[in-house]
């Protein structure tokens, strides 16, 4: 079964009044009825236009309609599981054949039919019925909270912006600004949804309200990369503290800690330690990876003690790997 987009039959903007919706209707219907308009598809055109006008005109069935979501026209649609439940029966003012005839609503589509004639009560070709307490659950809706890395390992509190979903007296969304304080939980990683029950579209009728997904993204770090639970830090040691070893201050997202570099350390060597990771059951590791960092030769004296190295170090190639001869 194929979705039909009601507004866009109808030319009209998801947030359009009564009126325009009605105005609409008159000049749509006069321009395509078969008694005036002989064009080729002008009398399948009529046909949608007045399907479209009886779902739209009447309150209860547009806000039905409208949270089904925005679909393209044409694309394959499934009415939601509970969308026959807790609907009393009984046709009514507002019934869509009220202001159609048999004939005219006869060859209705079947997304019409199936949502707006069966799932209002009525059955294909019997009496159409008009809801008196249509219940639907509201959409979940999703947004993404930007933390720290330093959030994630402590915890945090976040005051968050949302432009809430409501329903008018006319049964269509509008938006409205809320403030939310929002709780961090430690060890949340990247990716990861926070689930705030009931802060999503609201339902109709006895329906429940959907759900706010907040997706976790980190902020940007200017020394840190985060890989899953794991976090890296490229760390700089001087040639002396990479040849001879150190004991040195370094800092972590949880703190400075002191770290011993081995004798002989090569750059690009990976340093663990185990746990320091972002937090969990099974927390990540914390890795350093050494980088070589090089004094300038800033003055005279600098400039004699590469010199000296390069007499003392004669058989040594850094490019021995590339099969480069020295």
């Amino acid at each position: 079964m194929e979705f039909k987009d009601y507004y866009k039959v109808m030319g009209l903007a998801r947030d359009a009044t009564a009126d325009d919706i009605k105005q609409a209707y008159r000049k749509l219907a006069r321009k395509n009825h078969p008694d005036v308009n002989k064009e080729a598809g002008a009398e399948q055109r009529f046909k949608d236009i007045g399907e479209a006008y009886a779902v739209l005109k009447d309150p209860e069935k547009r806000a039905a309609y409208d949270a089904l979501g925005t679909q393209r026209e044409g694309q394959e649609f499934r009415p939601p599981p509970d969308w026959n439940a807790n609907r009393a029966h009984g046709r009514g003012p507002g019934d869509p054949r009220e202001s159609f005839s048999e004939e005219d609503m006869g060859d209705a589509s079947d997304f019409f039919e199936t949502l707006f004639r069966q799932g209002f009560g009525g059955a294909r070709g019997g009496a159409a019925g008009r809801t008196q307490g249509f219940d639907a659950n509201g959409e979940d809706q999703y947004a993404k909270v930007m933390i720290s890395l330093e959030d994630s390992y402590a915890g945090t509190t976040r005051r968050i912006v949302l432009r809430v979903p409501e329903r008018d007296a006319d049964g269509r969304v509008t938006t409205r600004e809320q403030q939310l304080d929002v709780s961090i939980p430690r060890g949340v990683r990247a990716g990861q949804h926070i689930r705030l029950a009931g802060r999503g579209t609201p339902g109709q009728g006895n329906g429940k309200p959907g759900d706010l997904f907040l997706e976790v993204a980190f902020e940007p770090h200017a020394h840190y990369r985060v890989d899953q639970r794991d976090v890296y830090l490229d760390l700089p040691v001087s040639p002396w503290e990479a040849a001879l070893g150190a004991e040195i201050e370094v800092p972590t997202p949880s703190g400075n800690v002191e770290l011993k570099i081995p004798a002989g350390s090569a750059a690009g060597r990976k340093l663990r330690l185990k746990g320091r990771g972002i937090p969990g059951n099974t927390p990540g590791d914390f890795y350093f990876v050494l980088q070589i960092a090089l004094p300038p030769a800033a003055g005279d004296a600098d400039t004699q003690v590469y010199r000296n190295m390069a007499a003392q170090f004669t058989l040594f190639n850094p490019r021995a790997k590339l099969g480069a001869q020295p």
